[in-house]
């Protein structure tokens, strides 16, 4: 018999435990900053009533799961609506076979006329997006991270984690923040395959989903494939890279419809797109109600939206990755897909919030890396974190404290960055407090007041005198006709429900 001698331990270096100590304080921080971010979005989850477009989106998935049929939401792909699917999966949807309503008709169907608990199906809808929307967290912080090291990756990620506009749509079952992450991704991706090959397929398939989430990736199409050519200077892979996101578009079609002729239907989508963009949207920008759009206006509501400090980050990391942007090219690919995306979305004819530029808070809190190191960094990330956590849990009508904070927001904007019909079940507990009063309501969203036991009339479509508590939408304010104008200027406002609903008393 042998006995084994053991090797003497080998010594250990008082750089390897503290390397480790560091890698752990690194991940230690981003899984606080991740579960901050989840427990608001859960939380915004659990609280509200539905939006204007979730409803539509769910109706939509619903058909997904149970019919195998694309004719609900057609003028948006499929994926991201197949990703709430996952979670209404677990539920046991009634509804009739046989609707011949609208989306919009199918909707309220599905969520207030079949016997189905709305507030289950919404929760069951939004939990997917809300775990996609912290996977593009890693994103973020992998990505600043791989640009300029942990501290930059922890800066990109604080602003990420505590941006008021990401929590509230990221909590919601809809698809911007889904669109805007999947075109983050690929970027990122792509930045990976400047060192090595295999990331570019992946790029691919994460581009792809971004097609296949929202129309309006298409802008960003060919500063992809620009990055895909800077990143290998070859045109095979970038062709195949070309294939494998149009792969991943078709398999979304395939998904739910295996008879789909592809590309047919999101050409067809394209063209319902396009008849949006043709009409004529109303906006509302600092007091003002317009017809009609203005470019400018997407970078006036993210100044409104925007917490102080995280501008503060983005400006400085903007200028210094330009300044820097041919010796140090990794600014081109945080730069150069968040410019081209605002610019086309700058040109839409829809003014309805910063929905529509979600990507600049993903791509801009990569780009406030680039000045991580600075001192006053931490103190603006501070700022951020202190006005973000003051909103809680109303982030959808959140502005920074410039213009007053979430209780002013109304003032300066409407529709998606204030009230989007989210606060419906709140004012019906409100209500609880004006027993016997009689109620007239002028609601902007998608749920049933009815359902949450709102009985009321309309103001507008009455010939008697309007007395007692008028009830109306921030949204509906800023756009008032002549009658509900006149009905506002002589009541008096007595309370408020969310920052996105005033209730008035009329004597």
């Amino acid at each position: 018999m042998s006995l084994a001698i053991a090797s003497p331990p080998r010594p250990v270096t008082a750089a390897a435990p503290a390397g480790l100590r560091r890698k752990w304080l690194f991940w230690l921080v981003a899984a606080v900053l991740l579960t901050q971010m989840a427990i608001a979005m859960t939380t915004t989850a659990v609280e509200q009533t539905p939006t204007i477009d979730e409803p539509v989106y769910i109706g939509a998935a619903t058909v997904y799961l149970e019919q195998h049929s694309l004719r609900y939401n057609l003028e948006h792909p499929p994926l991201g609506k197949l990703v709430m699917a996952t979670g209404l999966a677990f539920a046991d949807i009634g509804f009739d076979r046989d609707f011949a309503g609208d989306q919009t008709e199918f909707g309220r169907h599905v969520l207030y006329e079949s016997g189905n608990d709305p507030q289950h199906l919404l929760l069951l809808a939004r939990l997917p997006i809300i775990v996609l929307t912290l996977l593009f967290g890693l994103v973020v912080l992998l990505f600043a991270r791989d640009l300029t090291g942990t501290t930059g990756g922890l800066v990109a990620l604080a602003l990420y984690a505590f941006s008021p506009d990401l929590i509230a749509h990221g909590s919601l079952a809809t698809l911007d923040v889904p669109a805007a992450g999947f075109v983050l991704t690929s970027v990122w991706l792509l930045w990976r395959a400047r060192e090595n090959a295999h990331y570019l397929p992946l790029a691919g398939i994460a581009l792809g989903a971004a097609l296949a989430t929202k129309m309006n990736t298409l802008a960003v199409v060919p500063v992809v494939l620009f990055l895909a050519w800077h990143a290998q200077c070859r045109v095979k892979p970038v062709a195949a890279m070309t294939l494998v996101a149009v792969a991943v578009v078709w398999a979304s079609y395939f998904a739910v419809d295996p008879s789909a002729a592809f590309p047919g239907p999101y050409v067809e989508g394209m063209r319902l797109q396009s008849g949006f963009e043709d009409r004529v949207w109303g906006g509302y920008l600092f007091g003002t109600h317009y017809e009609g759009s203005h470019w400018y206006y997407l970078p006036a509501a993210l100044l409104v939206k925007t917490p102080f400090g995280a501008l503060v980050l983005w400006a400085a990391g903007t200028a210094a990755g330009t300044a820097a942007v041919i010796r140090r090219p990794q600014a081109l690919y945080v730069l150069l897909p968040a410019a081209v995306l605002l610019a086309a979305a700058m040109t839409g004819d829809r003014d309805l919030g910063v929905r529509y530029a979600i990507f600049v808070p993903m791509f801009l809190a990569v780009a406030a890396a680039f000045v991580a190191d600075r001192r006053w960094a931490a103190p603006a990330v501070a700022l951020v974190a202190v006005s973000s956590l003051w909103t809680f849990p109303y982030y959808l009508p959140y502005s920074n404290e410039v213009f007053g904070g979430p209780s002013k927001t109304h003032l300066h904007l409407h529709d998606s960055n204030v009230d989007w019909g989210q606060d419906l079940g709140r004012l019906a507990e409100r209500l609880e407090r004006y027993p016997g009063e009689r109620l007239w309501l002028v609601y902007k969203g998608a749920g049933v007041p009815e359902y949450y036991g709102i009985h009321a009339e309309d103001p507008r479509k009455t010939s008697v005198q309007v007395h007692g508590l008028l009830v109306v939408s921030d949204t509906a304010i800023a756009k008032a006709d002549d009658r509900l104008q006149a009905l506002l200027d002589t009541s008096t406002p007595i309370d408020v429900v969310g920052h996105s609903i005033t209730i008035f008393r009329r004597d």
